[in-house]
């Protein structure tokens, strides 16, 4: 994966924008003023939320990604080697924990999830 792959994924999710807010070339994808996914300016991978700080040391001691610098421990950065479904995957589960610490008003605001990023039901 790379940058654009990243870019396009992330656009295609309901009420997502992006910016560069420090300059200097980063990509900070944000959904009502939030972000949850940023490429440095760097280019050398992109950083994520994950739901807990254990979250991203497991996901860091499993090798699945690093600590992503400048960001919460709850933020892991994934390298570019990472595989498309799960590049996507993380993206959209970043996207689902901001997203849902939005006020209700506001995720109203932005229509439904689209179909293919459903969560599955646990039966």
């Amino acid at each position: 994966m790379e940058r654009d792959s990243v870019n396009l994924i992330c656009k295609t999710l309901p009420g997502a924008e992006v910016s560069d807010p420090w300059g200097g070339g980063h990509d900070a994808w944000k959904i009502g003023g939030k972000m949850f996914a940023c490429i440095g300016a760097m280019g050398d991978g992109v950083s994520v939320k994950t739901a807990s700080v254990e979250e991203a040391e497991f996901l860091i001691d499993m090798g699945r990604g690093v600590k992503a610098p400048y960001f919460h421990r709850s933020w892991i950065k994934l390298g570019w080697d990472v595989p498309e479904d799960e590049m996507r995957d993380r993206l959209v589960t970043s996207y689902r924990i901001v997203r849902g610490g939005l006020t209700k008003r506001l995720q109203a605001t932005l229509g439904p999830m689209p179909p293919d990023t459903e969560q599955p039901s646990r039966t």
